[in-house]
């Protein structure tokens, strides 16, 4: 089994998040989603990204956001790292609640785990990491395996 790892430490700004973005939807590619599964890990990568620059590191130049994009042969496994005062699970609002429906703000996690098969939050000294994990399935496998 080939293991491909890449990682990237990125400044707190929101073209750190376009940047983020378009490096995830190209791995995707690359790993033999297709395009609409892509686009589904992109935008978690962007969501988690927002996370990490807004309401980790709030904006501050003086820390950063780590991504690390991890393949092996059955998953495509992602990590985005901030260096904030870290996320209580807990306190995520449900953004399908009555009184959440109409907010601007408040869907990024419910994204993500919507786009993506496994996601695990776990706080460190100082900050937050996520994984986002999509499973290689169907064509992607199929790609993968005609590769060798």
């Amino acid at each position: 089994m080939t293991i491909n790892r890449v990682s990237y430490t990125l400044e707190s700004t929101l073209a750190t998040v376009n940047q983020a973005e378009e490096t995830a939807s190209k791995i995707a590619q690359q790993a033999g989603f297709d395009r609409d599964t892509a686009d589904q890990i992109s935008m978690a990568v962007r969501e988690a990204t927002v996370n990490a620059v807004l309401h980790g590191n709030k904006y501050d130049s003086n820390k950063k956001v780590r991504l690390a994009f991890e393949q092996n042969g059955d998953a495509l496994v992602i990590t985005v790292t901030d260096e904030g005062v870290g996320l209580n699970q807990n306190s995520i609002p449900d953004p399908l609640a009555p009184e959440n429906l109409l907010k601007t703000s408040g869907r990024g996690i419910f994204l993500i785990r919507s786009f993506m098969d496994e996601v695990r939050i776990r706080p460190l000294e100082p900050g937050t990491e996520i994984t986002l994990i999509k499973h290689v399935r169907g064509s992607a496998a199929d790609a993968k395996e005609n590769s060798k």
